[in-house]
């Protein structure tokens, strides 16, 4: 496949009295591309994210990268010192809302619908660390046909906000799912990964669950200590296999 050549830029995501900022990248080339929303770490839409964002518009994607934590910090974005950790996983578990980060993944989306380059239904997710468990909330919104969870802590035990787990709105997941997990990653016991298969089963929502030999929390992350190449290679050839049915 031919890379497309790109155009990135910030947008503001306007709604009532919400502003939301959102990193976009688009084909250069003018066409008709499927929209997918990027969504970040506890880490804010960083260097990583941003880079993800950029090498899903090259595969001929209009990509856009909402902030998550808008609403209560706005322009954050940080490293990945154990300090940085404390403070972006307080952002993301006790001060988002799970119906907050939904309308803001529905305004990402709705932004989208209105550029000329994008076809108007079938959208597609990704998300990692607290996005990945943001994805799998995200899944269950009617535009999203394509979703892949990376290393989704707490999916089985919480959702941002407090509630209900996450895991319990399975059954609405409209499209097909991955999720990718590592088997050293010890945020997610394996028996919490087996739990998470075995709902998308019962319900019988169109999946597949990739466990990593290996492979530890934010594997896919080259910024990251934790980056394992063979891991990061195989889960991008598997997104672009589940991103094509939206071509």
């Amino acid at each position: 496949m031919t890379e497309q050549v790109i155009n990135t830029t910030t947008v503001k995501l306007l709604q009532d009295n919400i502003q939301v900022s959102a990193y976009l990248a688009e084909p250069k080339e003018s066409g008709s591309y499927p929209g997918i929303v990027v969504l970040q770490e506890i880490f804010g839409v960083n260097v990583h994210i941003r880079e993800v964002t950029e090498r899903i518009a090259r595969l001929g994607y209009v990509a856009i990268a909402p902030a998550l934590f808008e609403r209560i910090a706005p322009g954050f974005e940080t490293g990945y010192t154990p300090e940085d950790i404390q403070v972006g996983k307080k952002y993301a578990w006790e001060q988002t809302q799970a119906s907050e980060l939904l309308s803001d993944i529905q305004l990402a989306i709705d932004y989208l619908k209105n550029l000329p380059k994008v076809k108007k239904d079938g959208f597609g997710c990704i998300g990692f660390c607290f996005g990945g468990h943001v994805a799998y909330l995200a899944a269950t919104l009617p535009d999203i046909q394509a979703t892949a969870s990376f290393y989704g802590a707490g999916i089985t035990t919480r959702t941002p906000g407090g509630g209900a787990a996450t895991l319990t709105h399975t059954r609405e997941i409209t499209g097909t799912l991955y999720a990718l997990f590592g088997k050293e990653d010890a945020s997610i016991p394996a028996e919490q990964v087996d739990e998470i298969e075995a709902e998308l089963e019962k319900y019988k929502i169109p999946h597949r669950l990739f466990r990593y030999d290996g492979a530890d929390h934010g594997f896919f992350c080259d910024h990251r200590g934790s980056y394992n190449p063979k891991a990061a290679a195989d889960a991008w050839e598997q997104v672009q296999q589940l991103f094509s049915q939206l071509n």
